[in-house]
């Protein structure tokens, strides 16, 4: 299908998805500058009201990036609302969002119509991230204009099917913009995204291995270092099945191996100072595609090789 204009400033098919804690401004400017996606999720600016100040800061030095650079302008940026009931700041972040015009808002944990009437009145765009094909057609009832398909292996809350079968079910009635995640690490594995029929890729993982990332340097080398056999795929931290490093777990004087279930109703997605929150600090998400992010380096050092590698990939096939 033909992708609404905005994606038209991309320099690769990717969209950065948001990383909790890790995703902030220094990250996401970085990723719209070397041309893809940059997203974060609202809840990482805290208190609230640095919320407007972010926003401020991403829409100015974009918009400076743009007219230094007229041959190559900085793709969108996104913004990631939790919309499940226990997020009680979402109204005060949608006003934020609005006065700024966010152009793309990426919802989760939920498909609220009222949320994309919201964004589609200040000519914004929504996608909504969803695990299996009942629940992308629950959004873009909803009004969604796109989903994101989160497919085993993903980072941070993913799902449990196989990106061939999932693409493959969502593309036999919606011909709206389909982007997968799982695993994607690679400019090879872009392509294969594609030619599955998704039309743009999220990649979170390797950017927490990036210099502008909000993380630890634990946390980096854990990305470095790690190897799709150390995630675990697990509900107890937020009541919602996720991918986390082993290592952390372990830290944490966890079983990996021997882990009880976690109860949504009693998670708040670290919206508290709780231990619910604190638990999201010392447990690092990850997805299975990290055995391919090899050092710690700028984002766009690894957006150069991400291009490099998905441009030789096409060159082969052809």
């Amino acid at each position: 299908m033909t992708l609404p204009a905005l994606f038209g400033r991309l320099r690769l098919p990717v969209i950065g998805s948001p990383l909790f804690i890790v995703s902030t401004p220094e990250l996401v400017i970085a990723q719209c500058k070397a041309g893809i996606v940059g997203s974060f999720p609202a809840l990482n600016a805290r208190p609230q009201a640095l919320l407007d100040e972010w926003l401020h800061r991403i829409t100015e030095e974009l918009g400076e990036w743009d007219r230094a650079n007229p041959g190559r302008p900085a793709a969108p940026f996104a913004v990631n609302q939790i919309v499940h009931r226990s997020n009680t700041r979402l109204e005060q972040d949608m006003a934020a969002c609005a006065k700024w015009r966010v152009p793309i808002v990426i919802t989760s944990l939920g498909a609220i119509a009222e949320v994309n009437q919201g964004v589609h009145q200040w000519g914004g765009l929504t996608l909504h991230d969803i695990i299996n094909d009942r629940f992308a057609r629950k959004a873009v009832s909803k009004g969604a204009d796109g989903v994101i398909a989160v497919a085993a292996g993903a980072g941070g809350h993913a799902g449990r099917l196989s990106p061939f079968a999932l693409v493959q079910e969502i593309r036999e009635w919606f011909t709206g913009p389909l982007i997968l995640s799982g695993a994607i690490a690679t400019g090879r594995s872009i392509l294969a995204a594609l030619a599955m029929g998704a039309d743009l890729a999220y990649i979170g993982s390797p950017f927490i291995a990036t210099e502008e990332a909000n993380a630890s340097h634990q946390y980096k080398e854990g990305i470095v270092e790690g190897r799709a056999d150390d995630i675990v795929y697990s509900s107890l931290f937020t009541g919602v099945h996720g991918n986390y490093l082993r290592q952390s777990i372990e830290a944490a004087g966890l079983d990996p191996h021997n882990l009880p279930e976690g109860d949504l109703k009693t998670m708040d997605f670290g919206t508290g100072d709780g231990s619910k929150a604190k638990a999201w600090r010392d447990i690092w998400g990850s997805g299975q595609g990290i055995g391919a992010v090899k050092r710690i380096a700028p984002a766009m050092a690894y957006i150069d090789r991400l291009t490099q590698d998905y441009e030789a990939a096409k060159r082969e096939l052809c």
